[in-house]
């Protein structure tokens, strides 16, 4: 996979999984109903968008007009869709686990932008919140943490309750970001 700025490439593993079902299922139709459920609750969860683009490009929509009115994220998400279904060898690694120290810093920065009032951080970090509860495990104990991070929340210890060794390393990195001066 070609190098990409380290946002996008954390928005593909974070996403990594769904990009793979959606391109093997384009490329396996028998697959779709198996997606149908998945969709229905991304919808419900607020990824409407998003999810219009999946199901035009399952219905066949290959061109560049499924990135009209998407946000960043989901822009990136589509177009490694796309580019998966031309170019299976582009594909993110689903196995792959994104890397907690990468992630940190710009997951402490959209915490500080969200908590001095920046409408677009806080929308961006809604967004990756329901997102990772829809992952499951500690991905959805961390999005239940992040207003308690935006409004000043730092006691690591009722922040990781519950979280394997990888989610509290994530949420001790992010603290260690937080208390660097912005």
């Amino acid at each position: 996979m070609p190098a990409l700025p380290e946002k996008s490439q954390q928005i593909l593993q974070i996403h990594a999984a769904l990009i793979h079902r959606v391109v093997m299922a384009c490329h396996q139709r028998d697959l779709i109903p198996s997606l149908t459920p998945f969709i229905k609750a991304s919808e419900e969860n607020g990824w409407v968008a998003l999810m219009k683009a999946v199901r035009q490009i399952l219905n066949g929509k290959r061109d560049t007009s499924l990135l009209n009115g998407l946000d960043e994220e989901d822009r990136i998400i589509v177009e490694a869709i796309l580019e998966g279904i031309r170019n299976p060898s582009s594909l993110p690694d689903p196995q792959a686990r994104a890397d907690a120290v990468a992630a940190a810093p710009g997951l402490a920065a959209m915490i500080r932008a969200s908590a001095g009032g920046d409408a677009q951080a806080l929308q961006l970090l809604a967004s990756m919140a329901g997102q990772m509860s829809g992952a499951g495990g500690d991905m959805a104990r961390l999005a239940a943490i992040m207003r308690r991070l935006v409004n000043g929340e730092r006691d690591a210890e009722l922040l990781t309750r519950g979280m394997e060794a990888q989610g509290k390393g994530l949420v001790l990195s992010i603290l260690r970001e937080l208390e660097k001066p912005a």
